[in-house]
């Protein structure tokens, strides 16, 4: 894998530059091919961890003009460290390595408290050119169904970080996503920028009403019988309750400290609130639900997942690796590589 992926990457530089290089790598189905070119795993989890890993070992900043940083669990929280040392081999400025620190850990944030689709984030990776250009690959966990979720980013197609700055999102599209980061949501940041700047004592207690009214709603629905319920539709009334459920329901715990935090800050926008330690996944949810209960501004729920893929199975699927093949492969990548440089020079 190692030898295929350094010829494969030569060949891109080479061909397309360093920007080129990282914008593939930053869309998904091309990050999906790369994997099942290097005969790792068809579309398991593993294809994001393992390939990335392998890129890391293969990629020299002083060879090929790009670096990468963080990794899988404990690889992913030294990035900052990995970002300094790759920064001092591309010879970044100062200013540089501080924006590509910053855009690490927003990438984090938005896909970790922004969009909650139920996946824990456990691998981040970042790809940086000598020209300051990054791409991010994450992926995160499904704790329930053991799915995995990718999240593509790229630096040149990044407008606001806070909204829609994907390349792309892959797994299994499901209901009920909270996605902050869609256009749809613009009204629900706003006038969630609008409550972490407002009294916390005021918006503490705005919650705790909310949290109320709610299970008397939730105590009304259990104990009265509707018309629907003797007309035939009462199957669609109870999906429809539970969709409700999901949606609405309240985080048990609400980071009010990080609140205080944000009142003294007083953030100018969405992006600068998520900027504030301690805020996270159930402080976003419950101010967007504040902001749509209370004042009418919805976020959007729908997933935005925009490439999905079947997942197969481990060893041998879609069939058993031709490590010969690959060596051959190997070969006439380099070959062609070396053959085309002298033609150059020539």
């Amino acid at each position: 894998m190692k030898n295929l992926a350094h010829a494969i990457f030569k060949t891109i530089v080479d061909e397309y530059g360093v920007n080129g290089a990282i914008e593939k790598l930053s869309y998904p189905p091309w990050f999906q091919s790369l994997s099942c070119a290097l005969a790792y795993d068809w579309h398991s989890s593993g294809t994001t961890t393992v390939v990335c890993g392998v890129l890391k070992s293969v990629i020299d900043p002083e060879e090929f003009g790009i670096g990468v940083a963080g990794g899988k669990g404990k690889a992913s929280r030294n990035t900052l460290s990995d970002i300094d040392a790759m920064g001092e081999k591309l010879k970044l400025s100062d200013c540089k390595i501080e924006e590509l620190k910053y855009a690490s850990r927003i990438s984090a944030k938005v896909d970790n408290a922004c969009i909650q689709d139920g996946y824990q984030l456990y691998h981040h990776s970042m790809f940086v050119t000598e020209k300051g250009e990054w791409a991010v690959i994450q992926q995160g966990m499904n704790s329930g169904n053991r799915y995995a979720r990718r999240y593509h980013w790229l630096s040149s197609a990044v407008k606001r970080y806070d909204e829609e700055p994907h390349q792309g999102i892959v797994g299994f599209l499901q209901d009920n996503v909270l996605d902050m980061t869609s256009k749809e949501s613009g009204g629900c940041r706003n006038t969630t920028v609008d409550l972490a700047n407002a009294k916390p004592n005021e918006l503490e207690r705005a919650y705790k009403e909310l949290e109320g009214s709610m299970n008397s709603i939730k105590m009304i629905q259990r104990g009265q019988k509707t018309l629907s319920e003797f007309d035939g539709v009462s199957k669609e009334a109870n999906r429809c309750k539970n969709v409700a459920d999901v949606i609405y329901r309240l985080p048990r715990r609400v980071n009010w400290d990080a609140l205080r935090v944000a009142y003294d800050k007083q953030p100018a926008n969405y992006e600068q609130f998520l900027c504030i330690k301690g805020i996270g996944p159930a402080t976003v949810r419950a101010l967007a639900l504040i902001a749509e209960l209370v004042y009418g501004e919805k976020p959007s729920w729908q997933d935005p997942v925009k490439f999905s893929f079947a997942f197969g199975g481990k060893d041998g699927v879609p069939y058993p690796v031709d490590k010969k093949t690959m060596d051959e492969t190997t070969e006439i990548l380099s070959n062609a590589l070396t053959e085309a440089n002298c033609i150059r020079k020539g």
